[in-house]
């Protein structure tokens, strides 16, 4: 796990002032404290910022080939890299390290792009050929990893594992796009299709680009993608059998290291599921850590301790409370783009607690969204259900209009919540789907808009990108289409981020054995009644793991990790609500009203309405364009 940044020219090859690169990398740093590199060569230079996981003292990079041919830096793990390097071994290539990267860079040699299919792992990778002139950018199935990318004014293309890398470099523009900002007050994250500062792109997940000295860049292709077309056959006990192969294959293919390892335990599903099959492939105790909450409402310790005492781990676990939030700032910072996940912060505070003792620790992320876990899935299955019953002609004008009436009762039990469902009924799948996800709709975002964003934003609107995904989905039904927009769209923009830069900060190694593709992909092929049965999400792993876990955390009510922002902005916080109206960044700049801004504060802290998470994002948007430092 590392830190990755470099600049090539596209153009003519002008020599790379190394010093440069170097700076780029050096704003990584946290990211790889165990050593770094640079190398450059007319018209390219590639940095290094390393955290050693693999083959501590024997490779590091940039890594040269065998044969001097092609170098490259490297940002992640390659699972299968012995059976790989066995495979290029009978073929003649040879080794002189015995970690994964140079098993890359033989890969290419013999392969070209299509060594990608043969790659399991989570990486983010540039590889010069120096034969070829060619640059190759790479990034892994889900984009666990990041690559940001931005082309400059003298021709070339600058790249780097985090913004931050790409803003130590003097030429890149930092004018902020008003449509990731639409982006990210519908979503809470800037989605990989778009960056907060116009110029800078995201290499989609899944997707390698190939540069050559004297032509433009061409856009970037994919070279894989899950697929819910076809249909896994046989009895539940054959399809049990097959997914507890595949969990385990996910899991011990990850627990592959030179260092400590460890894993972080909510006490949900996923994560008890994770530590009790590492606690079967290991001899020794697992290591296992687990934050909570001074709000008993929301704290989970308890399911975690009773995972911890039944595999008899090495537990440890600390509790957060709103002191350990006043440096927005940090928080900001270790995000670059606006975030306004708020489950970002117990998730800092759990790899700073696994860190004390570990290096490497794996998580439980991925699940929900290849098994149909997450409850606005299961509404919508049911949603869709409701629509195959009833034509669109009825639907729209019918619910449509209920809609509009019904009052909005965020405070009600969630039976009677019934606004967003009956709007959503009155829309197609996708577009009810991404109502079901937007923390805003857009005339609420409207109403927030100044006059500058609104005239910016013009016809564009967020839902709009995620709409067209699910509608083009390789996908049999609605379940499906949203399942695939989850991990196309959701997983690498909110969940990964949020893991690889908290866990990145702490110089921490965060791995998602519940993502192996494999596993992933005979997940998308499941009957639709082995996901979802009845209320229960996620049934085919809940029914396998009861052979390890009790039913109280396999059938227990989801709760996920949540933040009680609520009554922090109404408690510690209440200060710091009122300051946005008062933003210059948000208000000066003719992006949102401060009437508007000043009224949800009041209304949130006399508890008229619960805008918490609103406000959440509108802090943190305010916090991230101070630390950017923008100009015109």
């Amino acid at each position: 796990m590392c830190g990755i940044a470099g600049i090539f020219h596209y153009g003519t090859p002008k020599p790379v002032d190394p010093r440069r690169v170097e700076r780029m990398a050096d704003a990584l740093a946290h990211r790889g404290p165990d050593g770094s590199g640079v190398w450059t060569a007319p018209g390219v230079g590639l940095g290094h910022r390393r955290l050693s996981i693999i083959d501590l003292a024997g490779s590091p990079q940039p890594m040269h080939s065998v044969d001097r041919r092609a170098v490259i830096v490297f940002n992640g793990e390659i699972y299968n890299y012995r059976a790989l390097r066995a495979e290029l071994e009978v073929g003649g290539a040879r080794f002189h390290t015995g970690g994964d990267t140079e098993v890359i860079l033989a890969a290419w040699q013999r392969w070209g792009p299509g060594c990608l299919e043969r790659l399991d792992g989570m990486f983010a990778f540039a590889l010069y050929d120096c034969e070829r002139r060619q640059l190759f950018l790479a990034r892994d199935r889900f984009g666990v990893k990041p690559l940001f990318l931005a082309r400059l004014s003298d021709g070339s293309m600058a790249f780097a594992s985090e913004l931050k890398g790409l803003l130590a470099h003097p030429l890149l523009r930092r004018v902020a796009d008003p449509l990731a900002v639409e982006d990210y007050m519908t979503w809470g994250y800037v989605p990989d299709h778009r960056s907060i500062l116009k110029g800078v792109e995201k290499l989609p997940a899944g997707h390698f680009l190939l540069l050559e000295h004297g032509r433009e860049p061409p856009p970037p292709r994919q070279w894989w993608d899950v697929s819910f077309e076809h249909r896994a056959k046989g009895s539940t006990a054959d399809l049990s059998a097959e997914l507890l192969h595949r969990l385990r294959e996910g899991v011990t293919s990850r627990m592959v290291a030179d260092v400590p390892l460890g894993a972080f335990l909510s006490g949900g599903v996923d994560s008890s599921s994770v530590v009790a099959l590492m606690a079967e492939a290991s001899r020794d105790p697992v290591r296992s850590c687990s934050i909570g909450f001074d709000v008993e409402a929301v704290d989970e310790t308890g399911y975690a301790r009773q995972v911890a005492e039944l595999f008899a781990t090495d537990h440890r676990e600390r509790v957060v409370s709103p002191g350990d939030i006043v440096d927005l700032d940090r928080i900001a910072g270790i995000f670059d783009e606006p975030f306004a996940d708020a489950s970002a912060l117990p998730t800092l505070r759990v790899c700073e607690l696994a860190r004390e003792n570990v290096k490497v620790a794996l998580s439980g992320d991925g699940a929900d969204e290849a098994l149909a876990g997450y409850r606005r899935q299961m509404f919508h299955h049911r949603e869709e259900q409701a629509r195959g019953f009833l034509p669109q002609a009825l639907r729209g004008p019918v619910f449509g209009t209920l809609g509009k009436v019904w009052p909005k009762a965020d405070w009600a039990p969630r039976g009677l919540r019934a606004k967003t469902t009956f709007l959503s009924l009155a829309e197609s799948g996708a577009q009810g789907y991404a109502r079901a996800l937007a923390i805003l709709d857009a005339p609420s975002r409207a109403r927030l808009y100044g006059e500058g964003l609104l005239r910016e934003r013009g016809d564009y609107r967020a839902e709009n990108p995620l709409i067209a995904l699910m509608e083009t989905a390789p996908a049999r039904s609605g379940l499906d289409a949203a399942q695939y927009a989850d991990l196309k769209f959701w997983l690498p923009g909110d969940i990964l981020t949020k893991v690889d830069r908290t866990s990145m900060a702490v110089g921490l190694e965060a791995r998602e054995p519940l993502l192996d593709h494999r596993l992933v992909s005979f997940a998308a092929s499941l009957p639709e009644r082995q996901r979802i049965r009845g209320r229960q999400g996620k049934w085919l792993m809940k029914h396998t793991m009861e052979r390890c876990l009790p039913r109280d955390i396999l059938y227990r009510p989801k709760q996920g990790f949540v933040t009680p922002l609520a009554e922090w902005f109404r408690g510690p916080l209440a200060g710091t609500a009122r300051g946005i109206a008062a933003s210059e960044r948000l208000v000066d700049s003719g992006w949102f009203d401060r009437r508007a801004l000043a009224r949800i504060a009041e209304q949130h802290i006399s508890r008229q309405y619960d805008h918490g998470r609103v406000l959440w994002q509108l802090v943190m948007l305010d916090k991230s364009l101070a630390g950017l430092d923008l100009r015109g």
